[in-house]
């Protein structure tokens, strides 16, 4: 429905645009050839006529004015009554939202266009109708010309740009979609990949209709375009050859990318820097750390990155306990605290497997060290941590299990008092 409505109103814009200057000026010619000149009378009927066709013409644009108006708000109220299910997953829920924004705006305007053509094209033939308007007509289109014309360029660049934006979101949208049957994993990464790819593919194309709407816009002002890319083309050369660390950031952005290194909503650590994926584009990567700072890494700088949230996580604890400790009872009752947490229906979504307790790391300073590995969703390997500490704390509180403490002790000699001979 969507691309009937387009190819239609489309066909009426062009159509009155293109067509109302010549079936005036044949109207004109028609009717002058047979307006009579010598008799009051006949000026009178002529006059009479004209007046008549003009009421037609003001009539027969007000029915399709009013047509248009009509089938632009029937559209708006079945928009407005389609939703999205709230069952599907965010990204693709966000992405056909923008999938419905961009028709919208697209279908929007061109209703605009044909109203303003309907309208315009109505008023035009009307001025040519009589002999005293035909010079204001002419003048009108002498002088709008170059603003119609660059209107029109800018109207179409900006339409095209928003129908591709759509057609983006729908190709997005329908991946998504038929990933939500692949296991969980795998389709909420496939989400945040295609959600990153978009992004860059919409700013390829927003570059790709703004350069060819200035091209046109060139060429309909007559400017001969050869010699204007001749010096781009050089001045681009001498830019990219001034700018190598650029290109080494697009070609690095781009193989970030497409390997899935990263994606936006990740957390990474890049060198001494980590943090929350904010922007990824094929120059830069923004990054929001723990303090809140907002991080610019050029693509090129990143050469290993340590991505905490693809696919899945792991909370990596480390267990202290007192070197007196009945070790069997410590490993056994770090082990049911961790299973018990992993089945309850709070944070089973949350604990991917079940958590493995890997025994006596090492002998600490100040006692034993127990490792544990809990594997959770990407980015909830913190939360798991931060409860699973809360709950052993007070296991071992009521199992007279201590955690050490540091200690220092301080031995004092006697002081000997030495006394000198002289």
């Amino acid at each position: 429905m969507q691309f009937r409505f387009l190819a239609v109103a489309s066909s009426i814009a062009v159509i009155i645009g293109c067509t109302v200057p010549k079936a005036t000026g044949k109207i004109n010619f028609l009717l002058t050839s047979q307006a009579p000149t010598n008799s009051d009378n006949a000026q009178t009927a002529f006059f009479t006529h004209q007046s008549l066709i003009a009421v037609g013409i003001v009539v027969s644009v007000i029915i399709i004015s009013w047509v248009l108006y009509h089938w632009q708000r029937r559209l708006e109220k079945r928009a407005d009554s389609t939703t999205v299910t709230s069952t599907e997953a965010p990204s693709s829920t966000e992405l056909q939202q923008q999938q419905v924004q961009n028709f919208t705006e697209v279908r929007l305007r061109l209703f605009q266009v044909a109203q303003a053509g309907v309208w315009g094209g109505g008023i035009l033939a009307i001025l040519g109708l009589f002999p005293q308007t035909q010079t204001l007509q002419l003048s009108i289109l002498r002088v709008a010309q170059i603003p119609l014309t660059l209107g029109l360029i800018a109207l179409c660049t900006y339409i095209a740009l928003n129908f591709s934006y759509a057609l983006i979101d729908r190709f997005a949208s329908t991946i998504t979609k038929r990933s939500n049957s692949l296991s969980p994993e795998i389709s909420q990464r496939l989400h945040i990949r295609v959600s990153t790819i978009s992004v860059v593919i919409k700013s390829l194309a927003s570059i790709l209709w703004i350069g060819l709407g200035v091209l046109l816009a060139l060429i309909s002002l007559g400017i001969n375009v050869l010699p204007l890319l001749a010096v781009v083309s050089i001045v681009s050369v001498g830019i990219s050859l001034a700018s190598q660390n650029i290109i080494k950031d697009v070609i690095n952005g781009f193989l970030i990318i497409l390997e899935d290194q990263y994606a936006l909503g990740d957390v990474i650590a890049v060198n001494n820097v980590g943090g929350l994926v904010e922007t990824l584009n094929l120059r830069i990567t923004q990054v929001r750390d723990a303090e809140g700072r907002l991080i610019t890494i050029p693509n090129s700088e990143i050469k290993i990155v340590a991505n905490l949230s693809s696919r899945w996580s792991r909370a990596d604890l480390s267990i202290p306990v007192a070197y007196d400790t009945d070790i069997s009872h410590a490993l056994k009752l770090i082990e049911t605290v961790a299973v018990e947490m992993s089945v309850e229906a709070a944070w089973q979504t949350r604990i991917l497997e079940t958590p493995q307790v890997l025994g006596i790391e090492n002998f600490g300073e100040n006692g034993l060290i127990i490792r544990v590995w809990i594997k959770t969703q990407p980015l909830k390997q913190w939360d798991v941590a931060r409860e699973f500490r809360r709950r052993l704390k007070i296991a071992f509180d009521e199992a007279e299990i201590s955690i050490p403490i540091p200690q220092q002790a301080i031995w004092l000699n006697d002081v000997q008092t030495v006394s000198s001979k002289h």
